[in-house]
This record gives structure tokens, sequence and C-alpha cells, in this order.
């Protein structure tokens, strides 16, 4: 049981700001605008496209940023989700009468745990990528110059669509029901659920998409335990960070999000065969980098 027995004592600083305006349905009238927002400024990105390149070449353009096919194609998904980040910034600000920077607890203290997780678990992850390479023989993707040169872009880029999913769940949502609920089979539980859902792809993952779903479902719960034992958003920013950064940029899936990873290998998704031993692999490893984590932030 990742609950703590003394409970999460930094978390009621985390979101006291958000008790004045903690009303269910305003939280649910909240969370609807942020999707409503965040597909509206996708699909004006879309028709911004068919309105200045046709609609063939919006339409060869929007698949391959689906599918994460170039390095280009990549680094447009990412940022993509800037869409979702503008959209709860606003809703918190404007719905719930709170400033923006509420979501991520006290500032200092954010940034610094930001950059303690990420920095432990990039430094784990390298160490997993030498196992890797002692155990198989990993394909090339892209070439060490060309690699270097989207370096600065990538890590911008990851740390926008990271960031922005932890505003949504481990912030905004997280810390409307927390302010509602005291029990955090509401507040943790609830939001991770939907996180995980909302990687439920049985297009992609065959019969292997409801495996990822437990994934994400446990990521999400590590990750919001991460920020209620530090009171603050950074704890998780970087721990999703630093996975997002091993998987887009060290060892990708073919065909499947890795237009910037140096190396990539060819794994069918829906064969249960070839991914559990992946996911055997990845629960183990991700579950060493939660306790770094909290080893690192000392909770």
């Amino acid at each position: 049981m990742i609950f703590p027995r003394g409970g999460y004592r930094p978390h009621q600083a985390y979101f006291a700001a958000a008790r004045p305006r903690s009303e269910l349905w305003r939280t649910m009238l909240g969370s609807a605008i942020v999707i409503i927002g965040y597909v509206g400024l996708l699909v004006l990105f879309v028709v911004y496209l068919r309105s200045h390149y046709g609609g063939l070449i919006a339409a060869g353009l929007y698949a391959s940023m689906a599918r994460g096919a170039t390095p280009g194609a990549m680094i447009l998904l990412l940022l993509s989700f800037l869409a979702l980040a503008a959209a709860v910034l606003a809703v918190t600000r404007g719905l719930h009468g709170r400033r923006a920077g509420t979501l991520f607890g006290p500032k200092h203290c954010a940034a610094r745990d930001f950059f303690r997780v990420a920095s432990a678990l990039v430094a784990f992850n390298l160490v997993l990528l030498v196992f890797a390479f002692l155990t198989d023989e990993v394909p090339r993707h892209l070439d060490m110059q060309t690699f270097m040169l989207l370096l600065p872009v990538a890590l911008i880029a990851i740390l926008v669509q990271t960031g922005s999913e932890e505003l949504v769940f481990r912030g905004y949502l997280q810390q409307q029901l927390a302010a509602r609920f005291s029990t955090p089979w509401v507040w943790m539980v609830l939001p991770q659920g939907m996180f995980a859902l909302v990687h439920y792809a049985p297009e992609v993952y065959g019969p292997n998409a409801m495996a990822i779903v437990l994934w994400a479902g446990l990521f999400g719960l590590f990750a919001a335990d991460l920020t209620a034992r530090s009171g603050t958003l950074g704890a998780s920013m970087g721990f999703h960070f630093a996975n997002n950064l091993a998987a887009f940029l060290f060892i990708g899936i073919d065909g499947n999000m890795n237009g910037l990873a140096l190396w990539s290998i060819p794994v069918d998704l829906t064969n249960p065969q070839a991914v559990w031993p992946m996911l055997a692999v990845d629960f183990l490893s991700m579950t060493v980098a939660w306790l770094l984590a909290r080893v690192v932030l000392r909770v």
C-alpha cells in the first residue's frame, strides 16, 4: 500500500488554495472546459493546416503527428500539449479564481523537487540503457549529429508534454478533489483512473490495451503519491519527464512515437508474447524509480 500511515501532511498546504471554490459541480465544469478547450485548440490547428496547405497535406501531417513518425512530427505532437496547459491554466484562473501558479505549489520548492527527481531518474535510466546494450543489439535510428541538434528542442517539447499532463491530473484534478474529499481513494485514485483510460488504445496495442492501461494507472499513482508526499508538482513532473525522456529519446519502438529516438527496435505491440516481458521489466523499473525519487526527496 503506498498510502503512508501518518497521512500526507505536505499535501494539505498543496491543495489549500483550491478550498474556497472546490464545489464538485465547479470541478466537473472545469474539467469539461479543459477538454473542450484542448480539443478546440487542436481543431483550430487542423483548420489552419487545411486552409494554408490543403486537405491532403494537412491529413498527412496530422497522421504523421499521431504516430510521431519523424523528428518534426514528434516535436509538433509534443508541443501540441501547450493547448492542454493553456486550457487548464485558464480554467484555474477564470473558473476557480485562484492564481494558476498554485497548481505547482511553492515555486522554489517545485523547481527544486523537479531537478532532484529528474536528474536522479535520468541517471537511473542511463544505467538501464547500458544494461539494454549488454543483452541485445539495438539498431540505431538517428545519427548522433542529428540527435544532438534536435536535443534542446526535444527536451523542451518533452517538458511541455509531461508538464501539461501533470498540471491536469496531479495538479488541477488532484487539488480540487483533495479540497473536497479527505480520502486518497478519491483524490488520488480517481484522477489516475482517468489518466490510465486516456492511454487506452486498442487500435495500437490490440489485446495488450488493458495491460497498457494498468501500467499507466500505476504510473499515475506513483506520480500522485510523490506530489502528495512532497507538497509540490515538481516531483511528479520530474518523475514523468525522466520516464518520457527515456522512452522518446533513448530507445523507441518502430512506428510508435520514435521520431526523436537515438535507437529504435521493431516490436509488434499487438503481440502479448512480445509486449508482456517488456511491461514486466517496465513495472519493475518504474517501481524502483518511484522509490529512488522518494530517497532523493527524503519523503
